[in-house]
């Protein structure tokens, strides 16, 4: 298959009887990156080949998007988080990955923290775009997140996913909507548009992508309620950039980061909005280098509390 990369293979892993697709790229230390809603893989298309110029690069399709399997059964049975985080580990040591730095979006997020939180030993480091995380708490009510978290209820509708896949211009539709509402200039994934309307109708994807929501709910709602939990912090280093316009995750939610994160480089990115790595690809993919140059180089640790 062409995906417009040189050098990119692609693959697949049994993990736990699920097959997971990934494309890999470069040479050096290894990148892991995982996506976000309504993504695949090719969400990192443009930062891939920057990246594997140090790196390693393998971005993977989560169970239930993509090219990767769909398994069977209730979402809250066959798509929770620990099992998106046991698909990690099992992709990581499947591929006999040490000293790995993952790079992860949205809702990628929550499976790299809670990786980082069993195998900190087998990081070098964490780094998020805007990024959803347990200091968030109650501010999943605020009604201007609600406004723009319809998505996530509508996703779960049990009909939702027969309608759309029937209808190619519905699909088109809604994931335009989602790609031109989040991105700060609307038309940022025009280029794409068709290859994403043609993974998220391949059978079982819609559902599949939708599980993730039917899952996580659950999780959102004892947040809603309780507000931020109570955990140890991160000890791996990490690097979070943010974009300016992000209307569904606020960019002002980073105000929390340090109560959840012990080493933890905080920045806004200007000109993007939820999908930064997408938007401002030469940005991000320089910014992701730096931050893994200086695990490298074993530089001090730049703290949340430090920044100005």
């Amino acid at each position: 298959m062409s995906h417009e990369i040189d050098g990119l293979a692609e693959g697949f892993i049994d993990v736990d009887g699920v097959r997971l697709h990934y494309v890999r790229c470069g040479q050096g230390t290894p990148l892991v990156l995982i996506h976000g809603w309504p993504e695949f893989w090719r969400t990192w298309r443009k930062i891939i080949p920057l990246l594997a110029r140090n790196h390693d690069v393998i971005a993977y399709d989560l169970r239930g998007f993509g090219e990767s399997d769909k398994p069977a059964g209730e979402a809250s049975e066959s798509y929770s988080l620990d099992l998106h985080i046991a698909d990690l580990a099992g992709l990581i040591d499947g591929l006999e990955l040490e000293g790995v730095g993952l790079v992860s979006h949205d809702s990628g997020a929550n499976i790299a923290q809670g990786y980082a939180r069993r195998e900190p030993a087998r990081l070098s480091g964490l780094f998020f775009f805007d990024c959803p995380y347990p200091g968030i708490g109650e501010r999943w009510a605020d009604p201007r997140v609600i406004r723009e978290s319809w998505y996530q209820y509508f996703n779960q509708l049990p009909w939702v996913a027969e309608w759309l896949s029937a209808d190619r211009a519905a699909c088109r539709r809604y994931l335009k909507h989602c790609f031109d509402h989040w991105s700060h200039a609307p038309g940022a994934f025009d280029e794409d548009l068709e290859a994403w309307v043609d993974t998220y109708l391949r059978p079982g994807n819609l559902q599949g992508s939708f599980n993730w929501y039917k899952a996580m709910q659950p999780y959102r709602e004892r947040l809603m309620r309780e507000g931020p939990p109570s955990l140890s912090r991160i000890e791996t280093p990490t690097c979070v950039r943010w974009g300016a316009s992000d209307p569904v995750l606020l960019p002002e939610f980073v105000d929390r980061l340090g109560d959840y994160f012990s080493d933890v480089d905080v920045a806004i990115v200007e000109n993007a909005g939820h999908f930064v790595a997408f938007e401002r690809p030469d940005h991000a993919a320089a910014e992701i280098l730096h931050f893994f140059d200086k695990r490298k180089q074993a530089a001090p640790p730049h703290r949340f509390e430090d920044l100005p």
